[in-house]
């Protein structure tokens, strides 16, 4: 266990911070509510960033960029918008040393001024759909910052498009979803379970909204991202219309969808354990680091350095047509061997390769995984194939053992009492049949802390008898604690 990080079972919101240090992923920034995201967070996000884009050009979307002032009046033209999102804006008031006319909102989210172009951009049928995507910072005033998971600005992506009917704009908002839902399970190893918010739990001006919702390793929920279908009511606040195939004016359909550095949180509340962090291969900045060991300073520099050098190149060159292999070789003599090896565990590298003299005279190489700390050596025949081998057998595993953690911690409710009673002793996910309203949920809420996460997509036809109105139409969904 390490010194430097607080156990989970001890406190958990001070593990994930020590964590954090410990890896030197993010620290505050002076303005409160703020952080700044060191080199190695950073370098994840980028990773996560190109898996998505790489996905959402597959899928025909570009990337724009749009204004981070927005004139309030955008704001007030979306009622419900402005209704959700008026407590968190950041106002610009004054500039050039005067009172502005009109104040700006610090960009909360981009609905309304894409909105505004897109009435300026789409004028006939043959315009649509618009398919557009931006990587930007979004500014949401947190009264209760954490790291990564809330902060008062962060990074995100967030995806606006317009269609010319409802089927169009809902197939496009399931599409990105299933997207999300792909990036998180084959790159993040995070088992998410995609499916549709409760009226409750709606982003402010949307007809239906779907999410990606993940269980962190203290059975707290974490709302991953998330996909709106928009309707009309954006098209209408902002008059986006277009001319029909006979010449006649119609309303568009819009959907926009997002995810955030919130996505780096959920991989260390999931993944991690009481000796730091833990990175799927896929993400990791450093996927494997060689560490040359001798007593002798001599032997390392002029001869296990070398050999380090020589195995990174044939790494790096061997798993080009993978995308690449990040290899670290860690030249820090000066410090003890055990020293060495925890610096690296605390940041998560999935692989460590070990190569001391006694290796080299045995022709092996010492391999040691960060996900279950296994030791053991390879032939240096074998040990480029090995390493691709293991990299996948590391990321297949932290998937797999995170979902069975969730399945162990995934109970039924038939009545609202046995509900409360599981939030309250065992935590989790509670699947429970529910159609109650959002003064219900809010209700809920109050009483036992939990809230309906999502409808599960994959059970959305089940149907049963409501644990709190008793009506039997009622639909499955999950309730539990969330981030």
């Amino acid at each position: 266990m390490a010194r430097n990080i607080t156990p989970r079972s001890e406190n958990y919101s001070q593990w994930y911070l020590d964590v954090i240090k410990a890896a030197e992923l993010a620290d505050y920034a002076p303005v409160r509510g703020c952080m700044v995201i060191r080199p190695t967070g950073y370098s994840i996000w980028e990773n996560i960033q190109a898996k998505l884009d790489l996905e959402f050009k597959k899928t025909g979307h570009v990337n724009a960029y749009f204004p981070l002032l927005i004139p309030n009046s955008f704001l007030q033209k979306e009622a419900e918008h402005v209704e959700g999102f008026a407590p968190e804006c950041a106002m610009v008031t004054h500039a050039g040393g005067e009172e502005l006319e009109e104040p700006f909102a610090v960009r909360p989210t981009s609905e309304t001024v894409i909105g505004h172009m897109y009435s300026k951009w789409i004028q006939s049928w043959r315009d649509l759909p618009v398919l557009i995507n931006q990587w930007c910072n979004v500014m949401r005033w947190e009264k209760r910052p954490r790291l990564f998971l809330r902060t008062s600005e962060f990074l995100w992506q967030e995806g606006h498009t317009a269609h010319a009917t409802e089927h169009e704009a809902r197939e496009e908002t399931l599409k990105m979803l299933n997207v999300y839902r792909k990036v998180f399970e084959n790159e993040l190893a995070l088992p998410v379970i995609a499916g549709e918010k409760t009226a409750g739990e709606r982003f402010p001006g949307a007809v239906d909204t779907y999410t990606c919702e993940a269980m962190m390793s203290d059975t707290r929920a974490l709302q991953a991202g998330t996909s709106h279908f928009l309707g009309q009511n954006f098209a209408k606040a902002f008059e986006i219309q277009f001319q029909n195939k006979s010449g006649e004016l119609e309303y568009c359909y819009t959907t926009s969808w997002g995810l955030s550095t919130r996505s780096i949180g959920a991989v260390i509340m999931t993944h991690s354990d009481d000796d730091g962090l833990i990175l799927p291969p896929r993400i990791a900045p450093v996927k494997v680091v060689i560490l040359p060991i001798s007593r002798d300073e001599n032997i390392a520099e002029n001869i296990l350095l070398p050999k380090a050098k020589e195995l990174a190149e044939k790494l790096n060159a061997s798993l080009e047509s993978h995308g690449g292999l990040c290899v670290k070789i860690d030249t820090e003599f000066h410090m003890r061997p055990g020293d060495r090896f925890f610096t690296h565990i605390q940041k998560g590298v999935p692989l460590r390769l070990e190569l001391g003299e006694k290796d080299l005279r045995s022709g092996t190489v010492r391999f040691v995984r960060r996900d279950t700390g296994e030791k053991f050596d390879v032939d240096n025949s074998n040990v480029i194939p090995e390493v691709t081998k293991i990299l996948d057998d590391i990321q297949a595993n932290l998937f797999t053992r995170a979902k069975n953690f969730r399945d162990e911690n995934t109970h039924d409710a038939e009545t609202y009492d046995e509900l409360k009673q599981i939030i309250a002793e065992k935590g989790g996910f509670v699947r429970a049949y529910f159609a109650g309203t959002p003064d219900d949920e809010v209700r809920i809420r109050e009483e036992t802390g939990a809230t309906p996460r999502c409808i599960p997509e994959s059970e959305s036809d089940r149907t049963g008898k409501c644990f709190l109105t008793g009506n039997n139409n009622a639909r499955l969904t999950i309730f539990a604690k969330a981030y």
